[in-house]
């Protein structure tokens, strides 16, 4: 059986990396998988996909409303036939239905989206797009419950919620870089190390993060507290000004893009995120398989991942002064640490990619094997 990703762009973001996670975990005897993309910048896993058998194709253009992009998809479909077409981008996937439609029913693939953010968050016209086309699939998955709640209640109940993991082993399996890493770093024994993986956008309020960094270093009873960001982005020039404008130097360390950023939260004491918005945030669930206890804002799905008081500290959105409390707390007290942490880690093993894709790979089939009785 043939399977088509199709997404936006294949650079360092949540939804790109589910892929990669995807790939790993991959029925490799009886699916055939292909990803198809559409910015050529964003080709940051690109190698890793191929490299583990995953054909590429590029669509060319430079934005989603270039519709050149959808007739080369139209033209390679009817040329060499797939059985599923998954989409994992939201105005990607509108284009997508209505193309879909004109090809003849023998070479008419089935259509399954992949709802990755909320619906408040896609541009207007995206989800004018969405509220359009969403009827002509074959089937909707969203990555949390949270995301699923957003969508209009009319189609509602035939989302199906699937979270869709990391790979658990090879995760746990960067514990063993802590002592590299930090050295790499330069960090010192005692530091306690509060690190981000998100990148430079207006949602992740790396602002708020970086005004709760500055009420964390400014503490003289605190801990010997460091902060590290991994991501790049379009915002990134604005926080290193701010970042300035604070005096944290190198008390708040920027790593940007890392292709090891899961090694790299091995040096981590707690994770953090300041985020505005959020789906189920990949980044996260590597922290929680690493067994690191968790900071960060309840919003989106983070809640459905991080039970207050147990596996972490969920704050208010935009509020630096709560963020930089659950911060301190956490850097002075190693035990509550260890324990918050240990639930994590336990925690962790419900996001085992394998699980996530035998239930996907078991839909495509039925997808395939529908789609191919109604051609009959």
């Amino acid at each position: 059986m043939r399977v088509l990703w199709l997404i936006k762009g294949l650079g360092p973001g949540g939804a790109e990396q589910l892929l990669v996670n995807h790939a790993g975990a991959r029925d490799r005897e009886h699916l055939r998988y292909e990803a198809a993309y559409l910015v050529a910048r964003k080709d940051h896993h690109v190698a890793a996909l191929a490299a583990d058998g995953v054909a590429i194709t590029f669509l060319g253009g430079d934005h989603a409303w270039d519709l050149r992009w959808a007739w080369r998809l139209r033209r390679r479909l009817r040329r060499d036939p797939v059985d599923v077409v998954h989409g994992h981008s939201p105005l990607v996937a509108a284009i997508t239905r209505v193309m879909l439609r004109t090809l003849p029913r023998r070479v008419r693939p089935a259509h399954v989206v992949t709802e990755h953010n909320r619906w408040p968050r896609h541009a207007r016209l995206t989800r004018l797009a969405n509220l359009a086309t969403f009827a002509l699939d074959d089937a909707h998955i969203a990555v949390s419950e949270d995301v699923r709640a957003t969508v209009p209640r009319r189609w509602r109940d035939g989302v199906e919620v699937l979270v869709h993991g990391v790979d658990v082993t090879a995760v746990r399996a960067q514990r063993d870089a802590r002592a590299d890493v930090r050295a790499e770093l330069g960090l010192g024994a005692d530091d306690v190390v509060i690190g981000i993986v998100a990148n430079f956008r207006a949602e992740k309020a790396y602002e708020v993060l970086l005004d709760a960094a500055a009420i964390v270093t400014a503490d003289p009873a605190g801990a010997p507290v460091v902060y590290v960001a991994v991501g790049q982005g379009p915002l990134q020039e604005a926080m290193h000004a701010h970042h300035v404008e604070l005096g944290l130097g190198d008390r708040f360390r920027w790593l940007g893009y890392r292709e090891d950023a899961t090694r790299v939260m091995a040096s981590f004491d707690i994770f953090t995120l300041s985020s505005r918005h959020e789906g189920l945030p990949v980044a996260l669930m590597d922290a929680m398989v690493l067994g690191l206890p968790t900071v960060a804002t309840r919003v989106g799905g983070i809640p459905e991942a991080v039970t207050d008081g147990v596996e972490g500290v969920l704050v208010p959105v935009d509020d630096a002064a709560a963020l930089a409390r659950a911060h301190l707390a956490l850097a002075t007290d190693p035990d509550r640490r260890a324990r918050l942490g240990a639930a994590a880690a336990r925690r962790g093993e419900m996001f085992d990619i394998a699980i996530a894709v035998r239930r996907l790979e078991a839909r495509y089939r039925d997808l395939a094997a529908r789609r191919a009785r109604s051609r009959a």
